[in-house]
């Protein structure tokens, strides 16, 4: 059963046929055309009834007090000019989406930079880092949401797909955890470049998750990205540290979460998304960072240490709009640039310069998440068929 007012519904009638704007005016000012046409308004019938019926009165109403028409207006450029573009619009929000995604990016370097000082220069547990960056950000969006008025505390709990919403929290957690352990014994140009893949698998499984398939091209440049990870770990030409394995599992979940992240923009707010990952973590996290908590040496490491929910909740929160705004395949690729910041600030703080083999593959790697970018823009074009794309 649907409840329409009969006003709303005979205006959204004449909203959708040519002579609206003529015909919401007379039904405006007329009161006998309105007194014809308010038959459309039956409270207690099922939506396409009130449709049909609806349809027969505006009609019958036209018939008795015909609109006068106008002649049509020349076309010009002042008529070209109004006409919304939705390519335009859509391509606005793809460039939103990226400098949101590039901002996101430079974010969470710093923010694996200071987990990874902590870990590695104060001897803080790993569990205790991953706390700290959880708590921190929930403490922030609980105080600061309601008190700018932007969401009650309430309504950050309220979500259409709670279960959806557990997944995506304990993949974040996970990722997380995994992203960490392999920092601590990795160097950050090393992490980031098997992080490098999650584009890569993002794109081949939104075909199957999200409905946006590749064509053989895209499917080529993935697995010459994949080519590229081979080259930069040398897998059977040097010693690989047990840590490559968090990394990889890292990477793994993080694609995972990526996608589930873009599916739940239609459902909830960024907010109420960004808040549940952040609970979750706060929650599950919580006895084995307390059970083990060791107590920051100094004044840096505990303005680090509480810089991690800041850090995280920022760049989480750009992260969340970039893939509301734009398809998956599209924003992923740009990931591709947190190596520049990665490579910046593991030289700085940590004086660490990326091997050659690492620097090709990487190069390798970023290649094709061009390509595939360059693919997606071939596709958007009128007569391409995503197929071959």
């Amino acid at each position: 059963m649907v409840l329409v007012d009969t006003n709303v519904f005979v205006a959204l009638m004449i909203q959708n046929t040519p002579w609206n704007g003529q015909a919401t005016e007379l039904f405006s000012r007329d009161p006998d055309w309105r007194s014809e046409a308010s038959c459309a308004g039956t409270r207690d019938a099922t939506q396409n009834a009130t449709s049909s019926r609806a349809s027969a009165c505006v009609m019958r109403a036209l018939s008795r007090h015909p609109v006068p028409r106008k002649p049509a207006p020349r076309p010009g450029k002042r008529m070209q000019k109004d006409l919304p573009s939705e390519a335009a619009e859509a391509a606005r929000g793809r460039i939103e989406a990226i400098g949101l995604m590039i901002v996101a990016l430079a974010i969470f370097s710093g923010l694996d930079t200071a987990a990874k000082y902590l870990v590695t220069r104060t001897g803080l547990p790993v569990v205790e880092v991953v706390w700290a960056r959880f708590i921190g950000q929930f403490v922030l969006l609980l105080a600061l949401v309601p008190a700018f008025g932007v969401m009650s505390a309430r309504a950050l709990f309220a979500t259409s797909r709670p279960r959806l919403q557990l997944v995506r929290s304990v993949l974040m957690i996970a990722t997380t955890a995994f992203n960490f352990l392999a920092l601590e014994h990795l160097r950050l140009d090393q992490t980031i470049t098997i992080v490098f893949l999650a584009p890569l698998v993002v794109a081949l499984l939104a075909g199957p998750f999200l409905g946006e398939w590749v064509g053989w091209r895209r499917l080529a440049a993935i697995l010459v990205g994949f080519a590229g990870i081979l080259i930069a770990v040398r897998p059977g030409f040097a010693a690989l540290h047990p840590a490559v394995g968090f990394a990889f599992l890292a990477m793994l979940v993080y694609a995972l979460f990526i996608l589930l992240t873009r599916y739940m923009g239609a459902f909830d707010p960024p907010l109420v998304t960004l808040f549940y990952s952040m609970f979750a973590g706060t929650l599950f996290a919580a006895p084995l960072a307390l059970a083990g908590w060791v107590a920051p040496p100094d004044a840096l490491a505990w303005l680090l240490l509480s810089s991690l929910g800041i850090l995280g909740g920022l760049g989480h929160y750009l992260f969340i709009l970039a893939y509301r705004l734009a398809p998956a395949s599209t924003v992923a690729p740009f990931l591709y640039l947190q190596l520049l910041t990665m490579v910046a600030f593991g030289f700085a703080v940590f004086g660490d310069v990326p091997d050659l083999w690492t620097l090709l593959g990487s190069a390798v790697i970023v290649g094709s998440g061009v390509y595939l970018l360059h693919r997606e823009r071939v596709t958007q074009r009128p007569g391409v068929a995503s197929g071959a794309a």
